[in-house]
């Protein structure tokens, strides 16, 4: 772990909410700190002569091994209550390192967040330096986080949800082709609620942003539904 203050821009983070589909439900990638018990979010800092999204993607490719995955920033948390410096300090010790080199990571932070779609079956989770592990967790069993990630996870699965009016999520979520009862699943673990099939169906071929491939014979002809994928437009990066 680098603890050259002069890296890294003081009292700016960022926090990524990495969101996966197992096929049936939807899960989140978490940290869990050494010999702490503090569970979090994926994070880390800008360093002074790096962008602020590839710093996130430097983050992200560190956690999940993956590149060009869809990303974006939904808000920046700063409250003062979110200043608690004796959770970093805690985490620090825990890790035998002694807090004096890193009185920079214990000011006050406001952190930018954002949230990832990603093919959960593509990631192998990999730990930070100040982690015991990195795991999937479903979203509606999460462990308790620490400071406001819990609020961080709440916002970031408001505006996903928002976001299914506008445009198509599932791409990163789902394999490049992929059948519309697959495509379902991925609405309904978003939504958290089971949707009629055929009024899905019908939404969602009438935005005319799907192409369909040939059909995936799994047994009879007649039973073979077609394969699809996200047109050009389906999704912007």
């Amino acid at each position: 772990m680098n603890d050259n203050e002069t890296t890294f821009l003081r009292h700016i983070a960022y926090d990524s909410v990495i969101f996966g589909f197992s096929g049936e439900k939807l899960k989140i990638l978490i940290t869990k700190y050494h010999n702490t018990g503090f569970f979090a979010l994926p994070g880390g800092f800008m360093q002074r002569d790096e962008n602020l999204n590839d710093a996130v993607r430097r983050g992200l490719k560190e956690r999940t091994g993956l590149e060009n995955i869809y990303l974006e920033q939904f808000y920046t948390f700063g409250d003062v209550a979110r200043y608690k410096p004796e959770i970093m300090q805690t985490i620090l010790e825990a890790n035998g390192h002694n807090s004096e080199p890193y009185l920079w990571m214990l000011d006050r932070f406001i952190s930018v967040a954002y949230y990832a779609l990603i093919n959960y079956n593509d990631v192998v989770p990999t730990p930070d330096a100040l982690s015991d592990s990195c795991d999937w967790y479903d979203m509606d069993k999460l462990p308790n986080l620490m400071l406001d990630h819990a609020e961080i996870v709440a916002k970031a699965l408001h505006t996903l949800r928002e976001n299914l009016e506008r445009k198509l999520v599932g791409t990163n979520l789902l394999p490049p082709l992929f059948t519309l009862t697959e495509l379902q699943k991925v609405y309904e673990a978003i939504l958290g609620e089971k949707l009629h099939r055929g009024t899905f169906q019908r939404k969602i071929l009438g935005l005319g942003l799907l192409q369909r491939h040939e059909k995936q014979f799994l047994g009879k002809a007649h039973k073979a539904p077609f394969l699809y994928s996200f047109g050009e437009d389906g999704m912007s990066l």
